[in-house]
């Protein structure tokens, strides 16, 4: 029985992961935005998740009269049968949100939060460009504490051996390996910042969708975007509509200074995260 109570909890346990939607949510295909095909798959599945713990308080139940005699009736566990049509409706609903392109963004804040996923994704390859970078020149610097030290002529000799090898000399190429790897986690940060508070910045969002819809083109048909901070300016093309705009200044209260910034880091450091709310 302990064995039976423990599915019975897990059972119940997942239906409040899942969570609820409206079961048989059937709209036209042709009238369904991306969400509500999810939102269709997510009732469907909630249909057939209700059969399974139905069945599973039944077994739970149908289990306990048999070990002690009771006879349970003809048709006790029909309610946990999944149906046909229930089937059929998960089959569709899948379908749907298979066939759907969730690539193509439907509104200015999707488009914004796929291009600051891309940065990040670009960040996190920078940050361990930079993290190797690092690496090779603080070995090199590390020989600055037997420079410190070598105050007789047998040290001094040793320093001289020392830096005459590979790992305690620094030369141009790591140099410019380091350097590069800086100024792409500034690139990327930037942009990634830019991105999210854009996407979070209600006017812009709507500015571009009210655009987009004057033009009668997706949001998500653009063919390219930049982010300029020192003009705080976005220019967003769509060439395949013949489109192209610049939307400006709407990040000023976003911007970070390098004091913020060695601060965050500091934070971050002592921390572990920076605190919630405003982190300037």
């Amino acid at each position: 029985m302990k064995h039976s109570k423990l599915l019975l909890t897990l059972s119940l346990s997942s239906a409040l992961v899942i969570g609820s939607a409206p079961a048989n949510a059937e709209v036209a295909n042709y009238e369904m935005t991306g969400q509500e095909k999810i939102d269709y798959l997510i009732g469907s599945i909630n249909d057939i998740q209700d059969r399974l713990i139905d069945g599973t308080i039944r077994s739970v139940g149908a289990v306990g009269y048999a070990s002690i005699g009771g006879v349970i009736q003809d048709g006790t566990m029909d309610n946990s049968y999944i149906t046909a049509e229930e089937l059929g409706r998960y089959l569709e609903a899948k379908d749907l949100v298979m066939a759907h392109d969730y690539a193509i963004a439907e509104t200015a804040e999707q488009l914004f939060m796929q291009e600051h996923t891309a940065a990040m994704n670009n960040l996190s390859i920078a940050v361990d460009d930079l993290t190797a970078a690092t690496s090779v020149i603080m070995t090199a610097v590390e020989v600055m504490e037997t420079a410190a030290a070598a105050d007789t002529k047998p040290e001094q000799v040793e320093l001289q051996s020392m830096i005459a090898t590979d790992p305690y000399s620094i030369d141009s190429t790591e140099v410019q390996e380091y350097n590069d790897a800086v100024a792409a986690v500034e690139g990327y940060a930037q942009q990634a910042g830019a991105f999210m508070a854009a996407a979070n910045n209600d006017e812009l969002t709507a500015t571009i969708d009210s655009y987009a819809t004057q033009g009668n083109f997706m949001v998500g048909t653009y063919t390219a975007i930049t982010y300029t901070q020192s003009v705080d300016e976005f220019v967003i093309t769509w060439a395949d509509s013949g489109f192209e705009a610049g939307f400006q200044n709407y990040l000023t209260n976003d911007m970070k200074t390098a004091e913020e910034v060695y601060s965050a880091g500091e934070y971050i450091y002592q921390y572990g995260a920076l605190p919630t709310g405003d982190p300037g």
